[in-house]
């Protein structure tokens, strides 16, 4: 069986990844969505303690069929304690409070932690 080739090697981190739904309405309401994560969010994201990087792309199809996610963020950080001081954090629960406005049930939030073993094959691989 043919093996995925492995990402190059870094530190194993934690991601908090964020996938958010189109808002209802047409594209202006998508619009307002983006210019308003851009401008008032992710500068307070940007201020999280231990954040190491963050990434974020526009969703554009789900593999050849239409979707209703509009957005994903991938947020690195260390570890997982590294992860829940940044979401303790002051500048995190002021992104938070924006986010409830600006986007009101729109998210779905996954802590993902990297799985180097999977690549691997297993613990013999």
């Amino acid at each position: 069986m043919a093996r995925c080739p492995p990402a190059p090697r870094r530190p194993d981190v934690t991601t908090l990844l964020v996938l958010y739904r189109r808002p209802d309405g047409d594209d202006e309401a998508l619009e307002t969505l983006e210019r308003r994560y851009r401008d008032e969010h992710l500068p307070l994201v940007a201020g999280t303690p231990g954040l190491r990087a963050t990434r974020v792309w526009r969703v554009s199809e789900a593999l050849g069929e239409a979707t209703d996610y509009a957005l994903a963020c991938a947020m690195d950080f260390d570890d997982r304690p590294s992860l829940d001081a940044g979401l303790r954090s002051d500048p995190m629960r002021a992104a938070g409070r924006v986010l409830r406005e600006i986007a009101p049930g729109l998210a779905t939030f996954l802590v993902a932690e990297d799985a180097p073993d999977l690549l691997r094959g297993g613990a013999g691989g």
